[in-house]
């Protein structure tokens, strides 16, 4: 598995013009599914996501995590992180985890974050999806389970 996170003041996705997933400050994650992943991945990511300290403290050092922060995940499916641009002008996605494994696995994902205790939004898995956020700081990472 594969997740763009950036950190963000507000986020939300829309799908045909209606607000499906939003929250205010939290973390905003792409999430990439490829052909090896299995629940130890997610959970590997999902764990590796809450924990992650990428917020201030007092002292504004990079020291407290989305949990102690107070914030939200918005989780957006994006199976375009496994696109393979080294050939030609076209994005190959042959890395890419079909959809009937990709969905169960990214859902899960999602679960696990839930019960860490984050609140999480997403967007509909499959859709065209416009997500709008603003990047705070601008702080944005590549986690990666493998």
């Amino acid at each position: 598995m594969r997740i763009v996170v950036q950190r963000s003041k507000e986020a939300q996705v829309t799908v045909d013009g209606e607000v499906v997933g939003r929250i205010e400050q939290g973390l905003v994650a792409l999430v990439g599914v490829t052909h090896e992943d299995t629940e130890q991945d997610a959970r590997y990511l999902a764990e590796k996501l809450a924990g992650l300290r990428i917020f201030e403290d007092a002292e504004g050092k990079m020291n407290l995590s989305v949990l102690d922060a107070g914030g939200a995940v918005l989780s957006v499916s994006q199976f375009t992180l496994y696109g393979d641009t080294r050939k030609g002008k076209r994005p190959n996605f042959m890395a890419a985890a079909r959809p009937e494994q990709a969905k169960p696995l990214y859902e899960r994902f999602n679960e696990l974050l839930r019960e860490q205790g984050l609140r999480v939004e997403t967007g509909v898995f499959g859709a065209m999806m416009d997500v709008q956020f603003t990047n705070w700081g601008p702080v944005t990472l590549l986690l990666e389970s493998r």
